[in-house]
């Protein structure tokens, strides 16, 4: 069969769904990968893989520029032809499954991976867009299989008539190499508390920021580290310039885009991510894997991974007082660290490790397809 999967950006496919799209191919089936070009993409050629530059705004919301760009996926559907099609992030999901509508394709899977901006932004601008995108997604979900990285944001979606309960389920993650990322002792010297992610505000940073600088100023002795690069596709990306400002001042360190992290989370001692809102945060499932404790937002999908006094410390979003006090209790206690961080690798290796991910996935897509075409080939 021909699977095809579409995302906002090739960054994307690359990072969080490429051993899915292995296991795929691995069990004899064609996969056909789309989304905008970017630097990932060579990494789909070196691979073998088939890859389709398809440009997508992704913050756009020009009725005539969106309509464009249903036309042209439309077509692009029409000519790959896919038996299954898998769309991610949230206007992939919306033009996806209207451009499957339109042609018939009924095998259709939608992974709401945190409702994102939309959702989360308290802006003028976005309250107003609001009611109209979920208009669109009550004509774009229904006879679709939907994938939430939460049962919290399935309960939502389905208590707003969002989504049936019935066409429903909850993977959480796109799961995680338990063997990639595994535990190393803490490093030795000044210890380092890691924000790995998107340099976006949504992602807690400026908070992060004025934690670092509170206990800076009460005298307390770390390096506060932000890892990630400014995304200038989104509305909410920190500027490049306030990033810089931040590290010639001395408060954080920004070590920019990292390909291995691996090695940034053995540099770490604390692994930090005071978010808004999440699907299931990847940053936070590596973590645990590498037996880092944490400290992250309680808020949808940070929760599914840290268990507040377990694995690691959950605070208040936006608060950026309680994040750092979360902080100093865990860099004054490294007993409480590497038990929190033992707990975390527990968590990862029985909840989130890759295999259990994908063959979830792909168990979805053979209910999917035995559902829309009895006694067909079959995944």
């Amino acid at each position: 069969m021909r699977f095809l999967y579409f995302a906002n950006t090739e960054w994307y496919l690359y990072n969080f769904r490429l051993s899915l799209i292995r296991a795929a191919i691995a069990q004899g089936h064609e996969a056909v990968l789309v989304s905008p070009p970017g630097p990932y993409s060579r990494y789909f050629k070196e691979a073998g893989l088939r890859w389709i530059p398809f440009p997508v705004d992704r913050s756009g919301t020009n009725p005539l520029r969106e309509t464009d760009t249903l036309i042209r996926l439309t077509k692009l559907y029409r000519q790959v032809s896919p038996d299954v099609v898998h769309h991610f992030t949230l206007k992939c999901v919306l033009l996806g499954s209207l451009a499957a509508r339109l042609l018939g394709i009924k095998c259709v899977v939608n992974s709401i991976t945190g409702a994102g901006y939309m959702f989360a932004d308290r802006s003028f601008r976005i309250r107003l867009l609001r009611p109209f995108v979920k208009a669109a997604i009550k004509v774009a979900l229904p006879h679709t299989q939907v994938i939430f990285e939460n049962p919290e944001e399935c309960n939502a979606f389905v208590e707003q008539g969002l989504a049936s309960r019935k066409s429903s389920r909850v993977i959480r993650s796109s799961g995680v190499n338990v063997g990639r990322f595994s535990p190393l002792p803490e490093p030795l010297g000044k210890p380092v508390v890691v924000l790995a992610a998107r340099m976006l505000w949504e992602k807690g940073v400026a908070e992060f920021v004025e934690a670092a600088r509170c206990l800076g100023d009460q005298g307390v002795q770390a390096r506060f580290v932000l890892v990630g690069d400014t995304d200038p596709g989104n509305p909410k990306a920190v500027p490049r310039n306030v990033l810089e400002d931040w590290k010639r001042t001395g408060v954080v360190e920004w070590w920019g885009h990292q390909d291995d992290m691996p090695p940034v989370y053995a540099q770490s001692n604390i692994v930090c991510l005071p978010s808004f809102r999440e699907g299931t945060p990847k940053v936070l499932i590596e973590a645990a894997a590498s037996g880092r404790s944490m400290v992250a937002s309680d808020v949808p999908g940070c929760r599914e991974v840290v268990r507040h006094g377990y694995n690691g410390l959950l605070v208040p979003p936006r608060n950026a007082e309680a994040l750092a006090q979360a902080i100093n209790l865990l860099l004054k206690d490294p007993g409480l660290r590497a038990q929190m961080g033992a707990h975390a690798r527990q968590t990862a290796v029985e909840q989130f490790a890759e295999e259990k991910v994908i063959a979830a996935t792909l168990s979805v897509y053979r209910t999917l397809v035995s559902r829309c075409n009895p006694g067909g080939q079959r995944p």
